[in-house]
């Protein structure tokens, strides 16, 4: 995989037809994909070493991000997804490497901005049901 331009990562929502559009270009953003262990050591063991059950643990996702909106739509659509506590379906693109498509919650949603630029936004997604990748 080659470098790519972080400001080509995209957040889109489902707008409720099925369709994705895209609601913010993230000026700064992570991805984290965490899976729980379950940990099924006993005394019969080998060697004492741990062991692990495969496909056990709770899987995932969170999107951390800030930026601005594309327009007053997007900040709508967003906005009333926060206070409904839905969780329609968001796709993450990542350009050149694939795309995050599942369920998420906006868990956290904060605006900014100084007196002399625009109003930023800050939000945190989180994985609400099976979070599948699309390589690019």
């Amino acid at each position: 995989m080659t470098a790519q331009r972080g400001r080509d990562l995209l957040l889109k929502i489902d707008d409720g037809t099925g369709t994705f559009v895209t609601v913010a270009g993230l000026r700064s953003r992570q991805i984290a994909l965490n899976a729980e262990t379950v940990d099924i050591t006993d005394s019969e063991s080998a060697g004492r070493w741990r062991e692990l059950l495969s496909g056990a643990g709770l899987r995932r996702a969170s999107i951390n991000g800030s930026g601005i909106f594309k327009d007053a739509a997007s900040d709508t659509l967003v906005r009333e997804t926060f206070f409904s506590g839905s969780t329609p379906d968001w796709q993450i693109v990542v350009p050149d490497f694939g795309t995050l498509v599942g369920a998420f919650q906006v868990t956290a949603l904060e605006y900014g901005g100084q007196h002399n630029s625009e109003v930023t936004f800050e939000i945190v997604l989180e994985s609400a049901g099976e979070v599948l990748f699309q390589a690019a």
